[in-house]
């Protein structure tokens, strides 16, 4: 698979070929709590307006709670007032993959860590400009980074980019 990246510098960089991470259910929940489990691994959503990302105000980059690939940028973050933190857009189009989801006996498009396939939550056609989406976040599925840590989020695939 072909994902963006930071380098050391905490440029974005790529699309690079990398490995997909894969672990067992045992080495998830060895990993994560059982919140950030059920949500990112058992396709769960946290609660409405209880997420400790949704009032983050600061600039960064939101990367995947289980292997840390980057996923959105506060500069496509919105206040969207549904009680989840809301981006029009991710920070690569490679890094989120769309899948179907049929439960609850609706059609909905459910947006997953394109690196690890964690659950991050759902994606609507609702959303402001430029893009008219509203990729529907779950807190628990993410880890935030400030703008001026950035480098420390560089992946060591990133340094074969010139």
């Amino acid at each position: 698979m072909k994902v963006k990246v930071f380098n050391q510098q905490g440029h974005l960089v790529g699309p690079i070929e990398m490995e997909r991470v894969v672990k067992s259910d045992a080495e998830w929940q060895a990993q994560l709590t059982p919140d950030q489990f059920h949500v990112a691994r058992g396709k769960g959503t946290e609660r409405p307006f209880c997420g400790t990302l949704l009032d983050n105000k600061k600039n960064g980059a939101y990367s995947c709670l289980c292997c840390g690939l980057p996923l959105f940028t506060s500069t496509s973050k919105f206040n969207s007032g549904t009680g989840w933190p809301s981006f029009f857009q991710p920070i690569a189009e490679e890094n989120v993959i769309n899948h179907e989801d049929r439960a609850y006996g609706m059609v909905r498009t459910e947006i997953l860590c394109a690196r690890c396939d964690a659950h991050l939550g759902h994606v609507f056609t609702d959303g402001p400009a430029p893009t008219g989406l509203r990729y529907c976040v779950n807190s628990e599925s993410l880890v935030f980074t400030d703008e001026q840590q950035l480098a420390d989020l560089a992946d060591p695939a990133a340094a074969t980019v010139s």
